[in-house]
């Protein structure tokens, strides 16, 4: 008895240690690097509008999702704890995560709707309204996460599963994600919000570079006249190289998630052994780490965002060199 309880205690602690060795190196990059970002934008006076507004947003939402990244390794644990605090360490993740995939469908449908009407693009509700869609993918990822606080949930037969104490003992029960969240709310914030959200985002990056490809073709007309054969080449080899680009960056980012959403959800809906939970660590590791890197991938492709940072480490370098350059007193 003795042998297994020293087995299951070495289990547990090597889990700890790979949700630790996991998640932190990736939460403490992705928090620096959105910050940096966020700093970028807010000191620099010409980066006022919806535009990016909504992109300050994402930022924030994506510095929420790498502070929550460490607790979502957990779901998929047994943990002592009280209804309330098991209820708190499971809504509080998944609303961060859900405003975040909110903000990132509400940037990619601005940029969308900008380059498919640019002529009309100080005239499009969103950027008339901006507060209004601010405010939606904030509060209404929120209400969905507390459907489970607002009493769907499995509280019920967390009684019935002998994972409460016993009426003479001080012993919390077992924190676990059945007892958060039924199996008819996985599906449909898996099926039902994070598939459709995924796919729309796809389908306006599609859209995107057909509309590109459309305008490169336009300007290829106009250079024949020209007979500028050279720069029409580099024109066609570099909307090539943007498209590889655009297709490598979603299936790295957006590709560990998939897997995660279809493969870890079914390994802890079938209630699988410790190999199973292993697996379901890292594919949520890696599956949410990778979307957390999207919102940096467009702010370091956006010149308008590293250009502030740039400057600002240039006027730092400038007076670390004028210092050791000035001569002693």
């Amino acid at each position: 008895m003795e042998a297994v309880m020293m087995q299951n205690m070495s289990v547990s602690e090597v889990e700890v240690r790979l949700i630790y060795s996991t998640t932190l190196p990736v939460s403490c990059a992705i928090i620096l690097l959105n910050l940096l970002l966020i700093l970028a934008i807010a000191c620099s006076r010409r980066l006022r509008g919806a535009q990016h507004f909504f992109f300050l947003s994402l930022l924030v939402s994506g510095v929420c999702t790498g502070v929550a990244l460490p607790f979502i390794p957990w779901m998929g644990l047994n943990r002592p704890l009280s209804f309330t605090s098991c209820l708190l360490v499971h809504v509080f993740p998944n609303f961060l995560f859900l405003a975040f995939l909110c903000n990132l469908v509400l940037v990619h449908y601005e940029r969308y709707r900008s380059i498919a009407s640019p002529l009309r693009r100080g005239q499009l509700w969103l950027h008339r309204r901006f507060l209004l869609p601010l405010l939606a993918v904030w509060v209404l990822p929120l209400l969905f996460a507390l459907l489970p606080a607002f009493g769907w949930n499995n509280r019920a037969l967390q009684g019935h599963s002998g994972c409460c104490p016993r009426p003479n003992t001080t012993a919390l029960p077992h924190c676990s994600y059945r007892s958060i969240f039924p199996n008819a709310f996985i599906y449909l914030e898996v099926y039902g919000l994070l598939t459709p959200a995924i796919l729309s985002i796809a389908a306006m990056t599609c859209r995107v570079l057909c509309i590109t490809r459309g305008q490169l073709r336009g300007i290829t007309r106009v250079q024949r006249a020209v007979a500028d054969r050279e720069q029409r080449r580099r024109m066609e080899l570099r909307y090539a190289c943007c498209v590889a680009a655009v297709t490598l960056a979603f299936l790295a980012c957006w590709g560990p998630y998939i897997v995660y959403t279809h493969v870890g959800v079914e390994l802890l809906l079938r209630r699988a052994g410790r190999s199973g939970r292993t697996r379901h660590i890292v594919l949520s590791c890696v599956g949410i780490g990778s979307t957390a890197v999207v919102p940096l991938l467009l702010g370091l492709a956006n010149k308008e965002y590293t250009d502030p940072v740039r400057k600002l480490i240039r006027k730092l370098q400038k007076r670390c060199r004028n210092t050791h350059a000035s001569p002693a007193v």
